[in-house]
């Protein structure tokens, strides 16, 4: 019996697919990487189906790939290998809102904001915002971060437990409903991030949080990216409780203003937002205020109105949508590294410069408060000469954060496109990745060619 066979038996038949539109649907993410079809893609309901599903891969030797809504940027979802996608969109129920343990459990399929949906009839909201509304297992997957990081954490912070089917069809929960704990490994560290590699994920637990009594959003200008960063390290040090702080360079102002036709200034921008209570609020306002103007701020507002703070978080969020509107025809290219916050004026100056060597055009722009910043590169994908330019790009961007002490990632992860440097940033411990990669998956079936470099993935990462 043939494997397809077999799935269809342990699945719905319906739920098992070889049709050329669905394979084509799952053979890309939003990144640049080259797109390839799985063989079929599949559409499990528990993590029982999930379970059967992975013996019956380690039978027939296929590989398994898990796939969320394919927001992701760096290639992670796309099967090089051929094999089984696994779809996990029809697991998207919120099963627990518990919410005097400020926890909920959720399915993997379930989205961002439909948790938060749910969760508002609570008074609470889930924190970690990628942008994108994708998958909460994705976002697992991938450590997930975004703009509120700077305040509450990443994706690997909110992870409380999580229900993980490996490679053998055992299914295991990584953690508890505790607080904290000081028993065993920390294998919600483990897996979180691990990009499908070591396991799938069929339930999490996370951590949430009551809704703000004020949030207060508010834009301050600079004349230089080092002022800007600058009243960022201010900020901070002064203990002010800021909810997102990000740093959007002059070109990318341009953007945002011929897209959502304002008029800032085309000068390094700091978008910022605050939560709390209404009197503490006031006075972190004031106080960031008398910052942002010691360190070089020329004009600040801020807005406590909620249209005229979606408007504001609008302009920073539709960036993307911006460049590619001003790019017809042309690929988004998103880079991502992380710096310690010191380094990071440096790290964007380093861009620059970099952006200006290879005659390329792009806009900088960054969660500054926790070092982590992104060049929107707009790329024709078909100009050989023109994707050489962007790789040689992102890899001196990405030299520059490693020898300052960063990582190749702050949030988008691995997958394919970061896989060559991760011998560079973790050194002696991509060994033991490894080892623990073998242990969990050692017919190497598990999303294969993501995290760890293989020779045969080259023409992919072209």
């Amino acid at each position: 019996m043939s494997y397809l066979e077999e799935l269809k038996q342990a699945l719905a038949a319906d739920r098992v697919t070889t049709n050329s539109a669905v394979l084509d649907q799952h053979s890309r993410d939003e990144s640049y990487h080259t797109p390839a079809r799985p063989d079929a893609v599949i559409f499990p309901l528990s993590s029982e189906e999930v379970s059967r599903v992975m013996k019956i891969a380690g039978k027939h030797e296929i590989p398994i790939v898990p796939f969320g809504l394919g927001t992701s940027l760096e290639g992670h979802v796309i099967p090089y290998a051929g094999g089984i996608t696994m779809d996990f969109s029809l697991m998207d129920k919120v099963l627990e809102i518990k919410p005097e343990d400020f926890l909920v459990r959720v399915e993997p399929g379930v989205t961002r904001s439909k948790l938060n949906q749910e969760l508002k009839k609570h008074g609470l909201f889930f924190s970690v915002d990628p942008g994108a509304d994708a998958t909460l297992g994705g976002m697992a997957a991938t450590n997930a971060s975004g703009t509120t990081s700077v305040r509450y954490g990443v994706m690997r912070d909110q992870v409380r437990d999580l229900e993980v089917v490996l490679a053998n069809g055992e299914i295991i929960h990584t953690g508890n409903l505790a607080v904290k704990s000081s028993s065993g490994y920390n294998l919600n560290g483990l897996f979180v991030g691990s990009e499908g590699t070591l396991g799938a994920f069929t339930e999490l637990t996370l951590q949430v949080y009551g809704i703000p009594e004020m949030t207060i959003a508010g834009r301050a200008d600079f004349t230089s990216i080092d002022e800007a960063v600058s009243a960022v390290v201010a900020i901070q040090s002064a203990g002010i409780q800021v909810a997102r702080i990000e740093l959007v360079d002059a070109a990318s102002i341009a953007q945002v203003n011929a897209y959502s036709h304002t008029d800032y200034p085309e000068v390094p921008t700091l978008f910022l937002e605050f939560h709390g209570n209404e009197a503490g609020l006031m006075q972190d306002v004031d106080f960031a205020r008398d910052i942002l103007s010691d360190n070089g701020c020329s004009n600040f507002k801020f807005e406590k109105d909620s249209l005229a703070r979606a408007q504001l978080w609008d302009a920073r969020h539709n960036l993307a949508y911006a460049a590619m509107r001003a790019n017809p025809g042309k690929k988004m290219m998103v880079t991502d590294v992380c710096l310690p916050i010191s380094q990071l004026a440096g790290g964007i100056h380093a861009a620059q410069e970099a952006l200006r060597a290879e005659g390329l055009e792009g806009g900088i722009l960054g969660h500054v408060g926790d070092g982590n910043y992104h060049a929107l590169l707009m790329i024709d994908g078909e100009n050989p000469v023109e994707m050489a330019k962007a790789e040689a790009f992102n890899r001196a961007i990405v030299e520059y954060a490693l020898s300052k002490g960063g990582s190749c990632t702050g949030e988008h992860g691995v997958g394919i496109g970061k896989a060559k440097y991760q011998q560079l940033e973790h050194g002696n411990a991509y060994s033991v990745m490894q080892a623990l990669k073998k242990t969990l998956d050692p017919q190497n079936l598990l999303n294969p060619g993501k995290l760890f470099y293989e020779t045969g993935n080259s023409a992919a990462m072209q």
